[in-house]
């Protein structure tokens, strides 16, 4: 069996990492290439492309909840417990996978998952070593429209950091969704935020809270509060943080421009090495539609 090639989309919440499978898998299509579409997100319904395995098959996220009466975040983690526990659902069909494809691993959006606690670096594990032994580049996607919130850019950027220092893969990290911040902001700002720049905190706006002085209590703790003084200092250390380690950096994504896909692509492809073992292809070899999720 020879190598085997992929890459695990991971982010929070709402950052477009199904979305961004979808225009993968598309371009893939395009240019003739073939994939292995998994989703590993047990609550996730709708998809423009089928998954090849969906971990809903083994366990869903609904009847979790149901059952177990646990809530969202709990009842994810009980899944992938339970997918780990039952590892050969995915390490099966994986076996059968050659090194033509890429692996398209979608996973849920709960962070706890990349950050918190240590189910993903176990799947990763098993995934990457073994018989297995996936060539895998890990994709963390972040909203572009953080920019708007620097505090907010920036406890993102922290956290695409601890899925790095977590996973313990190659890593690309994305700023998706630039169609919506298009044209909002000059180039030159905008370089600030695709090589974090932690200057940008310190001239933050104040916090617009308004403080009330009370009698007969300490005063002075809570105004720091109020004028984010407090924040302001936890902001910087983070930035600092951040700087301090100088791991991340961002690429641009829209979905809709299949150049931008292309490019995020071509570093995936760089990161685990994907076309040095190729065969080359001759201009009219095709690929079956059943080859691609």
């Amino acid at each position: 069996m020879g190598s085997k090639y992929g890459t695990i989309i991971m982010g929070p919440a709402g950052a477009g990492k199904t979305t961004f499978c979808s225009a993968l898998i598309q371009h893939l299509r395009n240019n003739k290439r073939s994939c292995y579409y998994i989703n590993l997100d047990p609550a996730a319904e709708d998809f423009a492309y089928e998954p090849d395995l969906d971990i809903k098959e083994l366990i869903s996220l609904e009847d979790v909840m149901e059952e177990l009466h646990l809530g969202p975040n709990g009842g994810l983690i009980y899944c992938f417990e339970f997918l780990l526990e039952n590892l050969d659902f995915l390490t099966e069909p994986l076996e059968q996978v050659g090194e033509e494809y890429l692996i398209i691993i979608d996973m849920p959006g709960q962070i706890e998952l990349y950050t918190h606690v240590p189910i993903v670096p176990s799947l990763v594990r098993a995934l990457t070593k073994g018989s297995l032994n996936i060539s895998m580049c890990a994709a963390y996607l972040l909203e572009s429209t953080f920019i708007v919130d620097r505090a907010k850019f920036f406890a993102g950027t922290l956290s695409a950091m601890s899925a790095m220092l977590m996973v313990e893969l190659p890593h690309v990290n994305i700023l998706s969704k630039m169609d919506l911040v298009k044209g909002q902001m000059a180039r030159k700002e905008l370089k600030r935020y695709i090589e974090p720049d932690v200057s940008l905190l310190q001239d933050m706006p104040e916090s617009g809270l308004v403080f009330e002085y009370k009698d007969g209590v300490d005063n002075g703790a809570a105004e720091e509060v109020a004028k984010g003084d407090m924040f302001g200092k936890l902001n910087r250390a983070v930035g600092q943080l951040i700087d301090d380690f100088s791991l991340v950096s961002f690429l641009k994504l829209d979905v809709q421009d299949e150049d931008s896909v292309g490019a995020v692509l071509s570093y995936i492809d760089d990161a685990i090495q994907f076309h040095e073992a190729q065969e080359p292809r001759e201009p009219n070899d095709e690929v079956d539609d059943g080859d691609v999720g």
